[in-house]
């Protein structure tokens, strides 16, 4: 079973209280037990970690080298000027979807840039929760795709 680490930065605890015009109503527990279930379906074992805190959230990059097999971050506001989750996730070199609630690309002009993109296999954004079940599906079939490769 492939291990998936889901990575939540600062604020994305309280989805479904902030700008619910943004995020919507749906709060950040109902949302990670839906990312859990369907992982399960895939087939992954998942672990979700989430911080306000950027070195912890270095850390747990860190920890996942040699013990996952792909990570997904939604790095809030961290995507947008964080070098050190940037090259935590180069350093690691585990297949890393970023993933965004919303569209960066429809908001505030400073959200448009990702720091982070540069290292990831992709990015996925602007389907809120839909977003981490895609970025899980898209993991699922790359592994699908490297295991039939060996």
């Amino acid at each position: 079973m492939k291990r998936v680490l889901f990575l939540l930065g600062p604020n994305l605890n309280m989805v479904g209280i902030r700008d619910t015009h943004v995020y919507g109503t749906e709060t950040a527990a109902s949302i990670e037990q839906d990312v859990h279930h369907w992982a399960e379906g895939l087939g992954l074992e998942l672990e979700v970690f989430q911080s306000n805190h950027e070195g912890d959230i270095v850390d747990k990059i860190h920890e996942a080298y040699g013990q996952k097999d792909g990570i997904i971050i939604n790095a809030g506001a961290l995507t947008h000027y964080s070098y050190a989750l940037r090259d935590a996730i180069e350093a690691v070199s585990i297949p890393t979807i970023e993933t965004h609630m919303s569209n960066i690309y429809a908001r505030e002009e400073f959200r448009h840039h990702s720091v982070l993109s540069a290292v990831c296999r992709g990015c996925i954004a602007g389907f809120g929760k839909s977003s981490y079940l895609l970025a899980l599906t898209a993991l699922a079939n790359m592994f699908g795709n490297d295991e039939q490769e060996d």
